[in-house]
């Protein structure tokens, strides 16, 4: 089976930016376009999905809470009904630029503390993830592994394409463990080597409590905010080839 390689982009503001973009958009299969609520603006929007376009490279809008300040990874009390109109607003953004750009829109994620509580929250994840059906039912929900969401995909028609964070625990249930937790976020690279070995021959992901649980994905996702991110997303890649699965490549003319 194909390893879809995916990583968060265009994650600046103005005139500061996060992340090698550039670097990593030699690496991955696909990119995750922030959208201007927790990240972004129109330019960077621009300027990234061109990039991705240029090397062959899949976007999809990266939805998160409208918050700039808190990078989108604090917990915020919204209505739903508000909520859903925050994820067509970002998928129409995103969706604009790259078509404007030449390139399509192929699939969308949930960005931090939208995804972590989505994915814990079926009531909440039902209607977030029929918003996306309802604005165009074939693109692809890349998320980690979460049966909220993938539950509510399956009844919205949606694909899925679960994804394995290398760098972040997760618990028993495979959700993620908050980042405020200590362990959450793994720094050393030869851990995080280890677990993409580990998922990719044994099909399994040790959890945060040491229990081997079985996760079937089929994207990894490098995180490009991290020291380091562009060498630890080559070595990554190294670990899938040598493991004898494919980096796909997009199917959309470049």
């Amino acid at each position: 089976m194909d390893i879809d390689l995916n990583a968060d982009l265009g994650e600046g503001f103005g005139p500061w930016r996060m992340g090698e973009d550039e670097a990593l958009l030699d690496i991955v299969s696909s990119a995750n376009v922030a959208c201007g609520f927790h990240a972004g603006d129109p330019v960077i929007m621009d300027r990234t999905v061109r990039m991705a376009r240029q090397r062959g490279v899949d976007v999809g809008a990266h939805v998160g809470f409208p918050d700039l300040m808190g990078f989108g990874r604090r917990p915020m009390q919204i209505e739903t009904k508000e909520l859903v109109a925050y994820v067509l607003y970002q998928l129409s953004a995103l969706e604009g630029m790259a078509r404007t750009a030449g390139h399509r829109m192929t699939h969308m994620s949930f960005h931090g503390a939208l995804g972590n509580m989505a994915a814990a929250d079926a009531a909440l994840a039902e209607p977030l993830v029929r918003a996306v059906a309802d604005f165009d039912p074939s693109l692809t929900v890349s998320t980690s592994a979460s049966r909220a969401i993938e539950g509510a995909a399956e009844r919205c028609g949606l694909r899925v394409r679960t994804t394995f964070l290398a760098d972040r625990a997760c618990g028993d249930d495979g959700l993620l463990v908050p980042r405020k937790l200590p362990g959450a976020v793994i720094h050393e690279r030869d851990a995080v080597l280890a677990r993409v070995r580990q998922l990719l021959e044994e099909g399994t992901v040790t959890s945060s409590t040491g229990k081997k649980i079985p996760m079937r994905v089929h994207s990894i996702l490098l995180h490009g905010d991290t020291p380091g991110a562009v060498d630890l997303a080559r070595a990554v890649r190294g670990v899938v080839e040598q493991a004898g699965r494919v980096v796909p490549i997009s199917k959309q003319s470049t």
